[in-house]
């Protein structure tokens, strides 16, 4: 232990920590539970007014009519690409943007020239040919890479839409690296760990392994020094710890300002922070250095920052995304594993934000909800989702049991240890397509293209057979899944080499746990469509050339969503069967294989380019989100439809299961009062303790 990391320390419990990187180690030994309720928190000050005020004026009000308000067409992204940038005069608390004015967008063509090009022209600006030229003639791009590689059965998947959404032309994302490391620490240490760790295994003998760990390792370092330069061109030097509470959030944030400077992934997630903040914050509250109004001027200072995070992004992205979202979601709230609440002074000071700032989608705050929860706490959660309609809740012991109490969302649903673990992000499967594949023997539904060779489609007219379909199902499950890791193996192995995360990697462990994200879409679609089958007689409707373009149902069936078993429980199994699937095939990297069930946004482009079905699901129209029931079929209630979610099994989908609620608050109760207990009362039941869902729920108008 150095001097100056003795002074930064000073009143902290030792432990671990001190001698080893254990962020954890640090929280569970220093920070204060809060039990009470939000009586201590302070409004706005001028300074937040003024700053935000100026953004809003100057910059949102004006990107809202353009979709894109500025690019900087010859910088490519680094971290220490751009002079500094400031919103106004004002914005001196917690400092940094992504380059050198609010809202400017940065090129990060190590992805891909093509999406660049097309989203500065799409933006109405013109590229520099000096740089295309580089990236096109001189620098091979994770996207070139990846479609050298590309089989002939993965560029038919991808144009018939069965697999949509694969990260091969932009950042994966799902990469959450631990900020806090740089103000705990100071990055000297953390480069004088990784140069450690680099030369760790010098003797061994040669190896692809081994060469690859030798040169992410240097990368890593190389990171960390632009981020060291970074902080200095903003006038401040990270190489030792933070010393107070205003230079732990500027600091962590150096960190993740580096993050989205150099990587536009599909979900840039900042972690889970408040414990960690509000053990800084309740020293300098107790010493005297700092009141409650400048603690709260400090947080929502950053929440500003994340708010106008942004990247260069195709119209054709937005559309998959349903927007220009980057999921910069911050993790709150649970119990650590000896039982204590996590809720600090600052969970609530961060919900607060939400009123100082008004109403926004970013940061993503994301509840870790237990029933236990402080009283206080739960009924804030629920006063401001009720006013906003901007908090997402996830179940707290399905999360802590399968990966501890420092776990945060990287996205929306999908949970890791944070510095510990990554993902290799993958989109998802188009799995309701793939029973009308099924049905037409790997014929696209929409095109009467031969997609899949070697099935035979189902023959005649009369009612289809369950056994007959759930076999075809499960064959044509093979080919689709199996084309899917493919492809996600193939553009893993490609952004490794050309468009490393070096920076997030450099804030995680030497030795981390890596999953495989794969994700499903049209689950609800396929339960009802097979459980119509199954209950009722479904007709199919061919067109000319024998192809089935519809369905006649004739009789009543089960829906998911009710909490109906019949109908459940071919859910359940459907997601067990791919999971299954899953697990056969190798990974890249060794990786873990996951699920999630989530398609929050990109549900509407999966509908678009799907038939119809036996479930009366119309040809063209947008799948529910998720886990969701389908749209309207959902009879019995919000809390039947949530226990349908809770009887898919969390292990098969290890990933996240989201389903998208809204309430207005009319529906709640008459008085506010009444509302926030019920929407408490609802969150309880929804989330019992062995609950298998992971659950997205906003209330709001």
């Amino acid at each position: 232990m150095t001097t100056a990391d003795q002074k930064a320390w000073e009143g902290f419990v030792k432990g671990n920590w001190c001698d080893e990187v254990d962020v954890r180690d640090f929280i569970q030994l220093n920070y204060t539970p809060y039990e009470g309720d939000a009586s201590f928190l302070a409004g706005p000050t001028e300074k937040t007014l003024n700053v935000w005020k100026t953004l809003e004026e100057k910059y949102l009000s004006e990107e809202r009519k353009v979709r894109i308000l500025d690019i900087d067409t010859d910088t490519p992204a680094d971290i220490d690409a751009f002079k500094p940038g400031y919103i106004c005069e004002d914005d001196n608390v917690i400092v940094g943007l992504q380059t050198d004015a609010p809202l400017k967008r940065a090129m990060m063509p190590n992805g891909g020239w093509r999406m660049v090009e097309t989203a500065i022209h799409e933006a109405g600006k013109e590229y520099n040919p000096d740089v295309k030229k580089i990236f096109t003639q001189y620098r091979k791009t994770h996207n070139d890479a990846v479609f050298d590689i590309y089989t002939p059965r993965i560029r038919a998947a991808r144009s018939s839409h069965i697999i949509t959404g694969l990260p091969d032309a932009y950042g994966r994302g799902r990469i959450i690296g631990d900020y806090r490391r740089v103000a705990l620490y100071g990055v000297d240490h953390l480069i004088a760990e990784k140069e450690k760790d680099k030369d760790r295994y010098t003797d061994q003998p040669f190896s692809e392994h081994w060469a690859r760990y030798r040169e992410e390792h240097s990368e890593q370092i190389k990171a960390l020094k632009k981020l060291k330069n970074l902080a200095v061109s903003y006038g401040y030097d990270i190489s030792g710890p933070a010393t107070n509470a205003h230079e732990a959030v500027q600091w962590t944030y150096f960190g993740y300002l580096a993050s989205v400077k150099s990587q536009d992934g599909a979900a840039m997630s900042i972690g889970r922070l408040s414990g960690f903040f509000d053990i800084y914050f309740e020293r300098d509250l107790k010493n005297g250095t700092l009141d409650e109004s400048g603690a709260q001027e400090i947080i929502d200072a950053l929440v500003i920052k994340l708010r106008i995070t942004r990247f260069l992004r195709t119209i054709a992205y937005d559309q998959i995304f349903s927007g220009d979202p980057y999921w910069a979601t911050w993790s709150d709230a649970g119990f650590g594993d000896d039982g204590r609440t996590l809720v600090t002074k600052t969970s609530f000071r961060l919900l607060q934000t939400l009123v100082n700032l008004g109403p926004a989608p970013e940061p993503n705050i994301t509840i870790f909800w237990d029933e236990n929860l402080p009283r206080g706490y739960k009924e804030f959660c629920a006063l401001i989702s009720i006013d906003t309609s901007s908090i997402q809740y996830e179940s707290d012991p399905q999360i802590r049991a399968h990966w501890g109490d420092d776990a945060a969302i990287a996205c929306c649903v999908s949970p890791m240890k944070v510095g510990k673990q990554m993902q290799f992000f993958g989109a998802r499967v188009n799995a309701a397509k793939a029973l009308l594949y099924a049905i037409n023997g790997g014929r696209d539904e929409m095109t009467g293209k031969q997609v899949m060779e070697g099935y035979e489609p189902v023959q005649g007219d009369g009612p289809l057979d369950f056994d007959d379909v759930w076999k075809r199902y499960e064959e044509m499950l093979d080919w689709v899944v199996g084309t899917y890791v493919e492809a996600l193996n193939i553009i893993h192995y490609c952004h490794d080499r050309y468009a490393y995360e070096s920076i997030e990697m450099a804030l995680h462990d030497s030795e981390i746990i890596r999953t495989m994200g794969c994700g499903i879409a049209g689950l609800s679609i396929v339960a009802d469509s097979l459980a119509a089958i199954k209950f009722a007689k479904v007709y199919p409707i061919r067109d000319e050339t024998g192809l089935v373009v519809d369905y006649r149902t004739e009789g009543d069936f089960p829906t998911y969503g009710n909490d109906d078993d019949r109908a459940d429980d071919i859910a359940a199994t459907v997601v067990h069967t791919i999971m299954d699937k899953i697990r056969r095939i190798p990974m890249y990297r060794d990786a873990i294989p996951t699920q999630s069930v989530l398609t929050i946004t990109s549900n509407v482009v999966y509908g678009k380019a799907t038939g119809s079905f036996p479930s009366g699901h119309e040809k063209g129209t947008p799948f529910a989100p998720g886990a969701n029931p389908e749209n309207g079929i959902d009879t019995h209630g919000m809390v039947a439809s949530m226990l349908s979610v809770g009887k898919l099994d969390y292990n098969d989908a290890l990933d996240g299961i989201s389903l998208t609620n809204t309430i207005t608050p009319q529906g709640l109760g008459r008085s506010k009062e009444e509302q926030i207990q019920n929407l408490v009362g609802i969150l309880d039941a929804g989330f019992v303790p062995d609950d298998s869902c992971a659950y997205d729920g906003t209330a709001g108008y």
